[in-house]
C-alpha cells in the first residue's frame, strides 16, 4: 500500500468511530422524546452546549495559544459562526426533528442522502463523472434509502411527509457542514474548529429556544434517567462522534466521509432495535446491509486510489 496508506486508514477509523456515536446518539435523543417533553430545539442545544464546554476545556488546557490566535483571526471567528449556526446547529437540529416524526434508524438513514449530495456537488466542482466504485456506493446509499422509506412497496410512502421532508433537509445540512469547514481544518485543524463550532452552535441554539419558548414555557422537567440519557448525548454522540467524524473528513475528504457516514444507520437501527424495543422490517435490515456495502465500497475506493488527502 502506498505511504500515506496509514494516515488513510485512521482517517477511515475515525470517520466510522464517529458515525457509529451518532448512532447512539440518536437512540438517545428518541428516548428524551418518548420520556419528557423536551423539544427537539432545547435538546439540542443543551448537547451541543456540553460538548461545547469539553472541547473548549481540552483546547484551554492544551492548546490555549491556537485556540486565542483563532478567537482573534476576523476571517476565522465569521467562518466558525457560519460553521456553528447554519452547519452544526443547523443539522443536529433537523435531525431531532426527524427523529421525533420518524425514529432515530429511519432519521439517520434519511440523512444518508447527503451521500448522492455530496458526490454530486464534487462531481460538478471538480468537472468530472463519478468513479466506478463511487457510483457502486452510490447506488446501495440510494437502495438502502428507498428501502427504509418505502417499506419495499414503491407504491406507498412508509414515513410521514414531514419526516421525510426534515430528513432530507437533515441531510443537506450535513453536506455543508462537512465541506464548509475544509480550509479551516487545513490552517487550524478539526478538534479546534470542531469545538469552537460546537460551542457556537450550542449557544446560538439556547438563546433561540429561550427568545420563542423558553420565556413562556419554563425549562421542562426531567428525570435522573433523562438527565443521565442526555449527558451520554453530549459526550458520546456529539463531543466524541462529531469530534471524530470531522477529524476523519479532514483525512479522507467529504466525499468519503460522508458515504462512511452509512455506518451511522447501522448503529442507530440496531441500538434503537435493541435498546427500545423499536421494530423494523425486512426492507430496514436489508437497507442497513447494503450500507455496510456503500463502507466497504468506500474503502475499496481509497485502496483503489492509493493516496491521501482531500477530494
Amino acid at each position: 500500500m502506498p505511504v500515506n496508506s496509514n494516515r488513510m486508514v485512521r482517517g477511515i477509523v475515525s470517520t466510522l468511530a464517529g458515525a457509529i456515536a451518532w448512532g447512539m446518539s440518536g437512540t438517545c435523543v428518541q428516548y428524551l422524546f418518548e420520556h419528557s417533553s423536551i423539544d427537539s430545539l432545547l435538546l439540542t442545544s443543551l448537547r451541543q452546549i456540553g460538548a461545547g464546554i469539553m472541547f473548549l476545556a481540552v483546547l484551554l488546557l492544551w492548546q490555549r495559544p491556537q485556540l486565542q490566535a483563532m478567537l482573534t483571526d476576523s476571517d476565522t471567528r465569521h467562518r466558525l459562526v457560519i460553521f456553528g449556526v447554519a452547519g452544526l446547529f443547523l443539522n443536529s437540529v433537523l435531525y431531532a426533528t426527524t427523529i421525533s416524526y420518524t425514529n432515530a434508524g429511519t432519521a439517520t438513514v434519511l440523512q444518508s442522502l447527503n451521500v448522492p449530495m455530496v458526490l454530486a456537488l464534487a462531481c460538478l466542482v471538480e468537472r468530472r463523472l463519478p468513479r466506478r466504485l463511487e457510483v457502486a456506493a452510490l447506488v446501495c446509499a440510494a437502495l438502502a434509502t428507498f428501502l427504509i422509506a418505502t417499506g419495499g412497496d414503491p407504491s406507498t410512502l412508509q414515513l410521514p411527509l414531514l419526516g421525510l421532508i426534515f430528513g432530507i433537509a437533515t441531510a443537506a445540512a450535513s453536506v455543508f457542514y462537512t465541506t464548509y469547514p475544509q480550509p479551516l481544518f487545513e490552517r487550524w485543524g478539526s478538534f479546534a474548529t470542531t469545538g469552537i463550532g460546537m460551542a457556537v452552535a450550542g449557544m446560538s441554539g439556547f438563546v433561540l429556544w429561550w427568545l420563542t419558548r423558553g420565556v413562556h414555557t419554563g425549562f421542562p422537567q426531567l428525570g435522573l434517567d433523562c438527565w443521565a440519557v442526555l449527558g451520554i448525548a453530549a459526550f458520546v454522540g456529539t463531543f466524541g462522534a462529531y469530534g471524530l467524524f470531522l477529524h476523519g473528513v479532514s483525512i479522507v475528504g467529504p466525499i468519503r466521509g460522508n458515504m462512511l457516514g452509512a455506518a451511522e444507520p447501522v448503529s442507530a437501527t440496531v441500538l434503537t432495535a435493541v435498546m427500545l424495543g423499536t421494530a423494523f422490517s425486512w426492507a430496514d435490515w436489508t437497507g442497513l446491509v447494503l450500507m455496510v456495502a456503500t463502507i466497504a465500497l468506500v474503502t475499496l475506493q481509497s485502496a483503489e486510489e492509493g493516496k491521501a488527502g482531500s477530494l
